[in-house]
């Protein structure tokens, strides 16, 4: 187990750090401004429910049931969590499903005509890849679209997947203001100080709240509780993952000494052809010097064959 030093910052991605940043009314909205990169502008918005767990211990993490109001007036809901990686596209598309349908009357379909509402999960990756994703994308912003056009075929069922482990941008390299969200949440439990980058008071007021220093002794428990699960659940995936790799290996080296054993046996098998034609060769007395040339054989091993 990792040894514990006090940091100057909790780490976003535990979840109670989660819950501590993103449970702030102000931090939600200025996050969600960001991740929508203008596509929307919400001006407030109301915790349906502040915290549901997930409903098995694989799940185990935080989501935020949301509903919020944008500039137009209009109200969006967004599942908000923080999942490992199993099923993980399934397992957001169910959530996404679950929210629609929870929207349904129970009565009196035809004068509600399907008037459902917008729905968006936001996911925040730490630790592990996209399934079936590429190492080089760090935000995915998915929509329901045409394959073959790629014209947009309905908005508002949208999945943003934040990939921590594809960021690797150094604070120099930081270009936006969603750069400066995704630096933040994979090196704010490692920074002592304020970065120079973030000195806004967006970024300001996260790190106020993110402060070790400032949480009460019940809730530093709770965080210190919350940090060694985390660590547990790396621990986990990554036994798992060397389990995995391990296999892997084995099964290329299985498929490298299978196509070995089939050369040699093709070799092995044409070396039996060539020695059976040379003893034909010979009884039509043929010169040693032709048998060899015709068969690919040695003078030595020609001479030998009876």
């Amino acid at each position: 187990m990792k040894n514990h030093v006090q940091p100057v910052f909790i780490d976003p991605t535990t979840d109670e750090g989660f819950k501590r940043l993103f449970g702030d009314k102000v931090n939600l909205i200025n996050f969600l401004n960001i991740i929508f990169r203008g596509r929307k502008t919400i001006t407030d918005l109301t915790y349906r429910d502040t915290e549901r767990i997930g409903a098995t211990e694989e799940i185990g993490k935080v989501i935020f049931d949301l509903v919020v109001q944008i500039s137009t007036g209009e109200e969006i809901i967004i599942e908000m969590q923080t999942s490992t990686q199993t099923n993980l596209k399934q397992r957001m598309l169910y959530y996404a499903s679950k929210v629609i349908s929870d929207t349904a009357p129970k009565g009196n379909r035809k004068a509600w005509g399907y008037a459902i509402p917008e729905v968006y999960t936001i996911v925040l990756m730490d630790g592990f890849h996209m399934p079936g994703g590429d190492r080089s994308t760090y935000f995915h912003d998915t929509c329901l679209c045409n394959r073959d056009s790629g014209q947009i075929f309905y908005e508002g069922l949208g999945f943003i997947y934040l990939e921590l482990i594809n960021f690797v941008k150094s604070e120099a390299e930081v270009e936006d203001e969603l750069d400066k969200v995704f630096f933040m949440l994979k090196h704010m439990s490692t920074l002592k100080t304020l970065p120079r980058i973030m000195k806004s008071a967006v970024f300001q007021r996260f790190f106020q709240l993110a402060s070790y220093a400032k949480l009460t002794k019940e809730e530093r428990t709770m965080y210190d509780i919350s940090l060694k699960r985390k660590w547990d659940a790396e621990a986990v995936r990554m036994y798992q993952q060397e389990q995995v790799e391990g296999l892997e290996k084995q099964l290329k080296e299985a498929k490298q000494a299978s196509k070995k054993a089939v050369v040699i046996a093709k070799a092995e098998g044409q070396h039996q052809k060539a020695i059976e034609t040379a003893l034909k060769l010979k009884k039509m007395a043929l010169s040693i010097e032709q048998i060899a040339e015709v068969t690919g054989l040695t003078i030595d091993e020609i001479e030998k064959l009876k």
